[in-house]
């Protein structure tokens, strides 16, 4: 089966050099995201966890934009700058996946796009 770009609301590129989703075999691949408001140019205010929660919601914008969920989230990679701040983060990441959460790495990073602290990529189900 060919890799399809879903276009529609909150699917747009815009000027990114990439695509925000792909989907191929059943499967649909979303950029990473980091915990910004829409249209703002940084992450948000208020530390790890408000930087968490603002993540995991545009995870759940770009979701809903293809008709799938949290639930049908199957694989996730969370990129972090600071595992001093994982715990927190963890928090806030198990409220979107409270049971029969993903599989899922962390990767310790030195730096992110925007100065985010933190960064997610997911794969989804149909």
């Amino acid at each position: 089966m060919p890799k399809t770009v879903p276009t529609g609301p909150g699917l747009e590129a815009g000027a990114l050099p990439f695509s925000k989703a792909i989907e191929a075999n059943g499967f649909v691949f979303l950029a990473g995201q980091i915990g910004d408001e829409p249209g703002s140019n940084g992450p948000v205010s208020g530390g790890i966890e408000a930087e968490t929660r603002a993540m995991l919601d545009n995870v759940g914008r770009l979701l809903r934009a293809v008709g799938l969920d949290y639930p049908d989230v199957v694989k996730a990679t969370v990129y972090i700058t600071n595992f001093e701040e994982f715990y927190a983060m963890n928090t806030v990441y198990r409220e979107y996946f409270p049971s029969e959460p993903p599989t899922r790495a962390t990767v310790g990073v030195t730096q992110l796009a925007l100065g985010a602290r933190v960064e997610i990529e997911v794969i989804a189900a149909r």
